[in-house]
């Protein structure tokens, strides 16, 4: 199942202060970039942010997932923290 524009469109305002924010369309479903550098997949309208030691260690509490089948796991996201603006930008900047 693809992923919606809408949500895509809401993670880039919630993150825009991390720095340049864009997403790339891909497979029906969106790479998120932060200054060039790929950080994170919207896949299946779900968020999955690319794991880091720091990222994992700040989000400890946070489950992890596979975006897509034989993908590296990622934290994935739940809805309840796309509202928290500080939190995601803070995970990204990790």
């Amino acid at each position: 199942m693809a992923s919606t524009q809408s949500i895509v469109d809401f993670i880039l305002e919630q993150i825009d202060d991390a720095g340049i924010v864009s997403a790339k369309k891909m497979f029906g479903e969106y790479g998120i970039y932060c200054n060039g550098k790929m950080v994170a997949l919207v896949c299946d309208d779900q968020f999955f942010v690319k794991p880091t030691v720091a990222g994992k260690n700040f989000a400890a509490s946070i489950a992890e997932g596979s975006p897509y089948p034989g993908a590296k796991p990622h934290l994935l996201i739940p809805g309840e923290k796309w509202d928290d603006r500080d939190w995601l930008v803070e995970l990204l900047k990790h």
